[in-house]
């Protein structure tokens, strides 16, 4: 296949991809609605304006939809409270679950994926520390250290942490040191003098650190995938804070909209094709990483109070949660209008960005 075949492959691919993370989230709504039995008048594959109708559930018509990014959900009277059997209708608690219900779906999705990577690469074993990288003409590779390689001992005190092996190594600096490492099924020793003088980006010995991975249980895995879905929404839930405090720089808190996305997705599939053959499973699970993270990311975005997101129609709910005082419909709308049309006017200008500075992954 020629380069604009292949092109308009991984195009398909992506949409494809980026559809199905979006349906999910639409089907997280569309099963609390009906879990509450509130009527949803139209499921929609893709956004409007409609190709066809596809088929009709009870109630509900699934349609195909021109623009092919993602999906959407028509509940009954989703912003008229007079309309019995609707959305705006039903009790606050039930609105709330079905607000969620979009967001949740998405979590659960990335946990899924996260937990088939973690089953297929192992999980972090974190009382040994590997060698992932050697600079050469350093102290690490002069003595024959290897990538893949195991500390076990430096000095004949045991190695469990990357912090116990560079506390050692500060205090021998100028000395030579022994070093029993494994590798393979081998233990083979070596002796190194790590250096006093060397480049910030090297340290003493010239070795890149990490954490090698072992064959877990399932249970471990999902384990894994659950702190990991913890860490990053905590972490995307603070962001803004910390841009506007200015710990995060703007490249570091920078919002990507479809055109960056597929530059990502195609960057992550070219790397997991060139390390097909590769014997190390994270070498490989780069386009499933990602996923897993666009889907977290749906996720917790949608969450952030601002209107029209989940989010911000929840920051609505809640003086009735608390108060039973419910804030006028129409305010409610008026404000999720000019919220969805700032969200457009934000990803206008972001995929300008994602033009005019297309995002390289390091």
């Amino acid at each position: 296949m020629d380069a604009f075949g292949t092109t308009i492959l991984r195009i398909v691919e992506f949409i494809l991809a980026l559809g199905v993370l979006i349906f999910l989230h639409e089907l997280g709504h569309y099963l609390t609605s009906k879990m509450f039995k509130i009527q949803v008048e139209e499921f929609g594959i893709g956004f409007p304006p409609r190709m066809l109708k596809l088929f009709r559930i009870g109630e509900t018509d699934f349609t195909l939809n021109w623009i092919p990014f993602g999906a959407f959900v028509r509940p009954k009277g989703e912003n008229d409270p007079n309309i019995p059997g609707g959305l705006s209708s039903a009790p606050p608690i039930q609105r709330l679950v079905v607000l969620l219900g979009g967001p949740l779906m998405n979590l659960l999705t990335a946990l899924i994926l996260l937990t088939v990577i973690y089953s297929r690469v192992g999980v972090p074993d974190m009382t040994r520390v590997l060698i992932t990288d050697v600079t050469g003409g350093t102290p690490a590779q002069v003595a024959g250290m290897q990538a893949g390689d195991i500390f076990i001992t430096a000095d004949n005190q045991p190695i469990t942490t990357a912090s116990d092996l560079q506390a050692i190594v500060r205090n021998n600096l100028g000395q030579e040191m022994t070093f029993v490492l494994q590798r393979g099924d081998q233990q083979v020793t070596l002796n190194a003098v790590p250096r006093s003088d060397y480049p910030s980006d090297q340290g003493p010995l010239g070795i890149s650190l990490s954490v090698p991975y072992r064959n877990g249980t399932a249970l471990e895995a999902f384990s894994l995938g659950a702190n990991m879905i913890w860490y990053q929404s905590k972490e995307l839930f603070s962001m803004p804070v910390r841009l506007i405090m200015g710990t995060v720089s703007a490249d570091q808190a920078r919002f990507v909209g479809p055109k960056g996305m597929y530059d990502i997705y195609n960057q992550a599939r070219e790397t997991d094709q060139e390390n097909a053959g590769s014997s190390t499973p994270a070498a490989t699970v780069n386009t499933l990483w990602l996923l897993a993270n666009i889907s977290l990311a749906l996720g917790v975005t949608n969450l952030l109070p601002f209107p029209a997101l989940d989010g911000g129609r929840i920051l609505f709910l809640l003086p009735e949660l608390l108060f039973r005082k419910r804030i006028p419909a129409n305010y409610e709308n008026m404000v999720n209008l000019v919220g969805f049309a700032l969200l457009l006017l934000l990803m206008v200008v972001v995929t300008a960005q994602d033009i005019i500075n297309p995002i390289v992954l390091p």
